[in-house]
């Protein structure tokens, strides 16, 4: 069964057309990747997905319900988390305010924190510093982090690995890996062997169309689509 239904989506940004007909499954308990070339749109289909940048044509179905003309928080209350590209992270707050915030209700750090902590135990030791004190790696954990504070349905992640070191890589992708046993996930990524080892299932995209979808252990074999698509 479905939990995220793209069907046709077009989206402008300004008078460009960015998104020129896009359409994604995502699957209950998948780990879809998002793939494509730099520029081809893969961001700006999480921003549509969040309404951030609205779709003007095209549906974007949650869990049933139409979602593309409401507003980004209400979108985000039904149950749908964001780690954005640049982890975006405040760097003036400590850890734990860097969490706290993300709360929707009163206590949900404390009822997910043992999840958190889990999967990203440097946080803990972290707890009291200021995000100016994290390393890139430690600030791309704290980003994702933050997305498990509320009990979210599916996480739209956007380039985890990038700018990381190859062993905080590897336990971001141990990370991804286990919480994907839970929550659902859209990925962007532009590592292929971190997408290749995540997805379960994959979506091309090309100067803003959806161009290729299917399983990802057939993409991983499939030299002539991986070199003309994602030039790797």
């Amino acid at each position: 069964m479905s939990l995220l239904d793209l069907h046709d989506v077009h989206t402008f940004i300004g008078k460009f057309h960015i998104l020129e007909g896009v359409s994604v499954e995502v699957p209950q308990g998948s780990v879809v990747a998002l793939l494509g070339r730099n520029g081809a749109g893969k961001t700006t289909t999480l921003k549509t997905i969040l309404g951030l940048t609205p779709a003007s044509s095209g549906r974007v179905v949650f869990d049933g319900d139409d979602i593309v003309e409401m507003r980004s928080f209400d979108i985000a209350a039904m149950g749908i988390g964001y780690v954005p590209e640049h982890r975006a992270i405040f760097a003036d707050l400590s850890v734990e305010e860097n969490l706290r915030i993300a709360e929707r209700r009163k206590g949900d750090l404390e009822r997910r924190e043992e999840l958190i902590f889990g999967l990203f135990p440097d946080l803990k030791r972290l707890i009291g510093l200021p995000g100016t004190s994290l390393s890139g790696g430690q600030q791309q954990m704290l980003a994702v982090a933050r997305a498990l504070v509320p009990e979210n349905r599916l996480l739209l992640i956007d380039e985890p690995s990038e700018g990381l070191a190859p062993v905080l890589i590897e336990q971001m992708i141990e990370a991804i890996a286990r919480l994907s046993d839970t929550t659902t996930v859209l990925l962007v990524e532009q590592n292929f062997l971190v997408a290749s080892r995540l997805g379960t299932t994959y979506v091309i995209i090309e100067e803003g169309r959806s161009v290729k979808t299917g399983d990802m252990t057939d993409l991983v074999d499939d030299d002539e689509t991986i070199q003309r698509y994602l030039g790797v």
